[in-house]
């Protein structure tokens, strides 16, 4: 499955309300408990901030991937987060983080897990691109961006 077919509206949000990097982890969960894409908050939860402990997902140009494998999820699960007023999450280049993809995958699901992370790669590549998602108006827009509709 292609990362472009798990993109829907009921799993993007726009804009993220938290203003801190533990609140737009529990955000980006509720985002796909909300959306009836899991079932057990808590546990998704503790297995994105336990991988979020280890090393910052908070790339470069305003991009954070949380990320994490976890039994909780028998598919690849993805949530889409958009600030545009940034938000302080442990970036690698020191700067605010404006997107935030959480994806989820199963311990047996290695190779569609990597290739979702290489998809948002190649999209963070475009500049325009993500300057682009972080002036979306709402989630359809980003749907729309994303399939390039």
């Amino acid at each position: 499955m292609a990362l472009i077919d798990l993109v829907v509206e009921k799993i993007v949000k726009i804009p993220l309300e938290s203003k801190d990097k533990p609140d737009v982890l529990r955000e980006l969960v509720q985002i796909l408990k909300d959306a009836g894409e899991i079932d057990d908050f808590d546990a998704v939860l503790k297995a994105v901030q336990d991988r979020e402990d280890k090393q910052s997902t908070g790339l470069q140009d305003s991009i954070a991937v949380p990320h994490c494998k976890t039994t909780v999820v028998s598919s690849l699960k993805l949530a889409i987060g958009i600030a545009p007023q940034g938000i302080d999450f442990d970036s690698i280049d020191g700067k605010p983080s404006k997107l935030f993809f959480l994806l989820l995958a199963s311990p047996d699901l290695s190779g569609p897990h990597v290739e979702a992370l290489a998809e948002i790669a190649k999209l963070a590549g475009s500049k325009a691109f993500c300057k682009a998602l972080v002036n979306a108006d709402n989630a359809r827009e980003v749907v729309e961006l994303m399939k390039g509709e």
